[in-house]
């Protein structure tokens, strides 16, 4: 997935940055605002983002999400944002009945929200300080706050799972002053989705799920969830979700979505 935004001589001026972190790569693109602000923002953001890894990596034995997970600490002893995030999944698992799990081969893994989570968070820090427009691309999760320039909304590019270098679609972020576009699927990763039913890898009709919402935070869950759950129950749920739309691509080629993801294309 790869944010495509136009460009105008009337455009306010662009500050972009790809920071390594997470184990992908975060790129920014911030509009408007005070140079300096935002500039101090920005580095914030990025300070923020490695924090976050420190904090929530499993593969750091000294992190605080390894040591809750051996009962070494409890949650209250934690920074104050592993609660948060503990507490965000358990209402995606509650949503999603189970289908989106904080857990993984029985071990406390919240892998499959604090990515979404982390990009919002900060994009949302680069718009209180006064930036205008803001896209943040997280390794596919893509948050959209505000307008890249007059009349120009943000539009995101989602990948072709069957066709490398290809476009399935455009997603447009017109309308609106907030959007969020992410992405589950098999293309990139392989059979890194898990079902939780069985805790095996998902066995689906599917190879990508993508959700489009104003929060990245929840459109990584539901993509995530609505792939375990195949393209049949995957449609049906993500329809019956506010605010929500979707495409699905089968292996066979087949292209499902939500009855209103076509104001959203463009």
């Amino acid at each position: 997935m790869a944010d495509t935004v136009a460009e105008s001589a009337d455009a306010p001026a662009a500050v972009r940055h790809a920071e390594e972190v997470m184990g992908t790569v975060f790129s920014f693109d911030v509009r408007g605002g005070d140079p300096e602000t935002v500039g101090a923002a920005l580095a914030e953001a990025v300070a923020g983002l490695h924090r976050v890894d420190a904090v929530f990596s499993t593969y750091r034995e000294d992190s605080q999400i390894s040591r809750l997970a051996r009962d070494e600490l409890t949650v209250a002893e934690c920074d104050p944002e592993v609660a948060e995030v503990l507490e965000l999944g358990a209402e995606a698992e509650r949503t999603s009945d189970g289908w989106f799990s904080l857990r993984y081969e029985g071990r406390l893994d919240p892998t499959g929200i604090v990515k979404g989570w982390a990009v919002e968070r900060a994009a949302r820090h680069l718009l209180s300080a006064g930036a205008t427009g803001v896209s943040l691309n997280g390794g596919g999760d893509v948050q959209l706050l505000g307008t890249p320039g007059p009349q120009r909304p943000w539009r995101v590019g989602v990948a072709d799972p069957l066709r490398p270098g290809g476009l399935a679609a455009v997603v447009s972020a017109a309308g609106t002053s907030e959007l969020a576009v992410a992405t589950s699927g098999t293309a990139e990763r392989g059979a890194h989705i898990v079902d939780p039913r069985t805790g095996r890898s998902a066995v689906t009709d599917l190879v990508a799920v993508t959700v489009v919402t104003p929060s990245v935070t929840w459109a990584d869950c539901w993509a995530t969830a609505a792939f375990a759950m195949g393209s049949r129950e995957g449609l049906r749920w993500l329809e019956s979700l506010p605010d929500v739309e979707a495409l699905l691509i089968t292996a066979g080629d087949e292209v499902r979505c939500t009855g209103g993801l076509a104001s959203r294309l463009g």
